[in-house]
């Protein structure tokens, strides 16, 4: 039996910019809940692109600003949207632990990975 497949309307698609997503993540053990929603492209976050001579360590920091950018844009926007569930925001993001934030873009953006993997050096 084929399974029909379902396919996303152009108004569905405009309508997630205006949409505030809640997502829960399990960190350490416990809950932590956050909201957010997808940008149009006049609203993500300017930035000059980057010398075709810098170096890795100049990418490396270049793309995990824009990243970080990206994100808290998100997050504010749907604070804005429906400050009764804000519980992250641009002003507490830099503070919270580093893992945590991984897991909470990465779910924003919809890449799975498990943080906890075991690595050998």
């Amino acid at each position: 039996m084929v399974e029909k497949k379902e396919f996303w309307s152009i108004d569905e698609l405009v309508s997630l910019t205006d949409t505030v997503q809640e997502e829960e993540i399990e960190f350490k053990g416990k809950g932590v809940q956050f909201q957010y929603c997808e940008l149009a492209e006049e609203e993500e976050p300017k930035f000059t692109p980057l010398d075709s001579s810098a170096t890795e360590e100049e990418k490396l920091d270049f793309y995990t600003k824009v990243g970080t950018d990206r994100i808290v844009k998100m997050i504010e926007k749907a604070n804005k949207l429906t400050p009764d569930g804000t519980t992250i925001n641009a002003d507490n993001w830099g503070k919270l632990p580093t893992t945590l934030r991984y897991l909470i873009g990465n779910k924003m953006m919809g890449v799975e990975q498990d943080v906890t993997a075991n690595f050998t050096l």
